[in-house]
């Protein structure tokens, strides 16, 4: 089974905390069921992680209360 979506078409959106000037750049790709890939905006064409919905909304929820 493969577990990695087909990503050659995926629309990539930058974090809303991005500084804007080019470093510190998280995007995600949105319309993939239950899993959410992320790569670094500054190579990309790099590695993708691919993260499941779950573990993300709690990844999510821990880093808000630290900012």
């Amino acid at each position: 089974m493969k577990r990695t979506p087909d990503l050659s078409t995926a629309v990539w959106r930058k974090s809303s905390y991005s500084d804007g000037g080019g470093t510190n750049c998280v995007e995600i790709a949105h319309g993939y069921a239950n899993l959410v890939p992320v790569r670094d905006s500054k190579v990309p064409d790099g590695q993708v992680l691919v993260f499941g919905a779950a573990p993300w909304t709690v990844f999510l929820a821990h880093t808000a209360r630290s900012v």
